[in-house]
């Protein structure tokens, strides 16, 4: 089975980004990824400091911000917004994902709850923010690799 995931936070340059380069250096059979903007500039490199503390973990990523698009939503088979806002302007702009259309946190923890944003924010605001999409992360990609079936739900705090 091949996952298409596409991660979606504001700007593309932050969150998403760091979530698809974590995702993607898992290496996972099958799975590709990709990352947009619900308000994104097209072409911006990803944050200084996101590409910074990806690095701290031996990620190097190439990154160009690009606008959620039509054709975005088409290819994805998961969508994972980082808040339950851009959750929201997602199934707004594209009713047809609504069923593939989740947060991140409540996909793999089945709760609600919102990536922290470190824009603007201080090289350790962003190393928080890396952390917790890593966790987050590492669940979904046990997720997706069917490790966790219907009697096995991991609890994790969040």
């Amino acid at each position: 089975m091949s996952h298409r995931i596409l991660f979606v936070c504001t700007g593309n340059t932050c969150r998403s980004p760091m979530a698809a380069a974590l995702l993607h250096s898992k290496q996972l059979p099958g799975v590709e990824v990709k990352s947009a903007g619900v308000f994104a500039a097209e072409g911006s490199d990803a944050s200084l400091h996101a590409k910074a503390v990806l690095q701290e973990k031996g990620i190097e990523t190439e990154h160009r911000s690009s606008l959620l698009k039509k054709e975005d939503v088409e290819w994805a088979t998961h969508i994972f917004a980082m808040t339950a806002g851009h959750k929201q302007l997602i199934i707004e702009r594209f009713p047809d994902a609504k069923e593939k259309t989740f947060t991140l946190k409540e996909f793999v923890s089945g709760k609600q709850g919102d990536v922290s944003d470190p824009f603007g924010g201080s090289i350790e605001t962003y190393r928080k923010t890396r952390d917790e999409l890593e966790k987050l992360i590492d669940h979904l990609a046990r997720k997706l690799g069917g490790e966790e079936n219907g009697k096995d739900k991991t609890e994790i705090s969040l």
